[in-house]
């Protein structure tokens, strides 16, 4: 077998494992669509049926008249939206400033910042809702955004991306009468454009998935998260399941129109530095 054959051979089975792995990941997203339309004593017939046999809408009707549903997807769209823009706001300012400035403690405040990340969320929720109750921010969306807005993670991911910036660059922004933020915005930023895309897919997921925080802080339920509400229409006696698969199908819509928006940006944030020149 030559070196083409060789090649062709590779490519194959590259491609067949691909497909494999793709036919797997999809195949959930697909049996959950179908139940979406499915009566419940449908859905757990011993043959199962891909297509259903008289689909219907109702599970999507119970879901907005029943639940409400359309008010805590808001609820959630509106956390996740300001988190996301203000983490990406502080961790990018922050990594700038460790990654580019001088100043006393820096080492040692950046090894705090790193100590933080070993240390359990669980661990300080106690205190933390202290807090957020002496300040008055209980059954407010401040109260959820607030506390997480400067993760040390992202402000780790963006000093390493922030580090690649030339400094002379920086540097003759400087000559030129440019101001500090000015720079920060205008010459750094755009250059760490797939950082931000990566920390932006990472912060939107990990805001819109909460479940405790959220459990927490929010005490009435106009209010509430699309996770706290959707782990309510699990009922010990009974459960709609279309109506849950429903749920569960449209909350993922943000999550994948995101990451589709910003596929390019965010396999090149993740390859940075994989390929050396």
């Amino acid at each position: 077998m030559d070196n083409t054959q060789t090649r062709r051979a590779q490519r194959a089975i590259a491609y067949g494992f691909l497909f494999f792995t793709l036919i797997s990941m999809a195949t959930p997203f697909v049996w959950m669509l179908s139940n979406t339309f499915k009566e419940q004593s449908e859905i757990f017939e011993r043959r199962p049926t891909l297509i259903p046999e008289e689909p219907h809408l109702r599970n999507y009707v119970s879901l907005f008249v029943d639940f409400d549903f359309h008010k805590h997807f808001l609820n959630s769209a509106f956390i996740a939206v300001v988190h996301t823009f203000s983490h990406l706001f502080l961790a990018s300012l922050a990594g700038f400033a460790f990654a580019k400035y001088n100043f006393p403690l820096k080492n040692f405040l950046f090894l705090v910042l790193l100590g933080s990340m070993m240390v359990p969320l669980y661990t300080i929720f106690i205190p933390l809702f202290v807090l957020v109750i002496r300040l008055g921010l209980v059954n407010s969306y401040a109260g959820v955004i607030i506390p997480g807005v400067a993760g040390a993670f992202g402000i780790f991911f963006m000093k390493q991306s922030m580090e690649a910036v030339p400094g002379e660059l920086l540097d003759s922004a400087r000559i030129d009468g440019a101001s500090e933020f000015r720079i920060y915005w205008q010459i750094a930023l755009p250059l760490v454009r797939p950082s931000l895309a990566v920390l932006a897919v990472l912060a939107f997921m990990g805001s819109w998935n909460d479940f405790v925080w959220p459990l927490v802080v929010l005490r009435s339920r106009e209010l509430q998260t699309l996770p706290v509400v959707m782990a309510g229409m699990v009922n010990l006696y009974r459960m709609e399941y279309g109506v849950v698969m429903a749920a569960s199908l449209l909350s993922t819509l943000p999550i994948l129109l995101l990451f589709l928006a910003l596929q390019k940006q965010f396999v090149q944030g993740l390859t940075v530095g994989a390929v050396k020149s």
